[in-house]
């Protein structure tokens, strides 16, 4: 074989691997512009909620367990003004 039918012989090799990797270019330029126009806004307006939710929950966190030392005082005098009444009666 010349040089120029071994040349010709790997062009033709090549030629399908050329096609291949074409279309993995294309699948990936695809899958790149999916993610950045539809998975990507979608996950950021996951993340807002749950950050929102999260900052909602941290910012009571406070108040809740004031809440509760006041529940069970609550529940203490109300117990203390029943057995007084029960006294009475």
């Amino acid at each position: 074989m010349t040089d120029n039918e071994l040349l010709l012989a790997i062009s033709n090799m090549l030629d399908p691997i050329k096609e291949d990797v074409q279309d993995i270019k294309d699948r990936a330029k695809k899958i790149a512009l999916t993610q950045e126009n539809l998975i990507l806004p979608q996950l950021n307006t996951i993340q807002s909620c749950y950050t929102s939710t999260y900052d909602r929950y941290k910012d009571q966190v406070d108040t809740y367990e004031s809440m509760k030392q006041d529940i069970s005082i609550i529940k203490k005098v109300v117990a203390e003004h029943s057995e007084k009444l029960q006294k009475l009666a």
